[in-house]
């Protein structure tokens, strides 16, 4: 029976039902009005489902950036080193390659450092109406998730096209790209620089022996080269670290074309 011939009945059943007409559509928009606030109220709590415990046996970080030192660049510069991001069910997507974003299957080793983030922090509009930030349009344009997945899976797809270069295009960029799509703490401002700077000072690390993987090759190679050739090694190292600082300073607050 179509909807029109179905409210031109309703009143004539409503008559038989001893039910005035009048009274029947003063009560239909409030049945309504409760319906709507009904599904509203439980799309709310089911927008945030908990997630699991982190499992570093297991290699599961739920909404976690996660770090691990770099082959042979971590050892000369101990602060460097590779990033991913971690979906809800705590597996890990890292960009390690030109085309390759990896799945569960994290890039250089096992995590050694972790930073769990919030997911109350980010912005997960449905349309442009329902966004929680102030860069409603810069958002929209950049590009949006309706959830923390759905946003990850966004950057992967954009990154599956990207060539890889450790100086202009890597890991950092990756995760600064889902953070950005995330608006994560009101910010679109995520980038090489403030994506290391965060998981490096607030970052938690697995247990001890991370600690020892991410500095005893550096501390070893600073012993064997003062061994060598003296302290001008360390005057070396230094500057090459300068160097680096300085190559990701400049091309992310300065000529922001040269980094992704």
């Amino acid at each position: 029976m179509s909807p029109t011939r179905l409210s031109v009945m309703e009143p004539i059943a409503a008559l038989q039902s001893g039910i005035s007409p009048a009274r029947l559509t003063k009560m239909e928009p409030k049945k309504i009005y409760d319906v709507e606030n009904t599904n509203s109220a439980q799309g709310s709590e089911n927008e945030m489902w908990p997630l699991c415990e982190i499992d570093p046996k297991k290699a599961k970080f739920p909404c976690s950036l996660v770090w691990t030192p770099l082959p042979v660049i971590s050892w000369l510069a101990p602060f460097i080193g590779h990033v991913g991001i971690c979906r809800e069910d705590g597996s890990i997507i890292d960009f390690s390659g030109s085309n390759l974003v990896n799945v569960d299957n994290f890039a250089y080793g096992a995590v050694a450092r972790y930073l769990q983030l919030d997911r109350e922090l980010c912005c997960l509009p449905s349309n442009l109406v329902t966004h929680t930030c102030k860069f409603r349009y810069r958002h929209n344009e950049f590009g949006t998730g309706i959830t923390w997945d759905d946003a990850l899976q966004s950057s992967k797809h954009h990154f599956e096209s990207k060539s890889y270069n450790i100086f202009t295009c890597n890991c950092h960029s990756f995760v600064a790209n889902c953070l950005n799509r995330l608006c994560y703490g009101g910010t679109m401002d995520w980038n090489m620089v403030n994506v290391a700077t965060l998981i490096l000072i607030k970052g938690q690390w697995v247990d001890i022996l991370s600690v020892i993987r991410s500095f005893l090759p550096f501390i070893l190679v600073i012993c064997l080269g003062v061994f060598v050739v003296g302290w001008a090694f360390l005057i070396g190292l230094f500057s090459l670290s300068l160097l680096l600082i300085g190559w990701f300073l400049m091309g992310t607050y300065c000529a922001k074309s040269l980094l992704e």
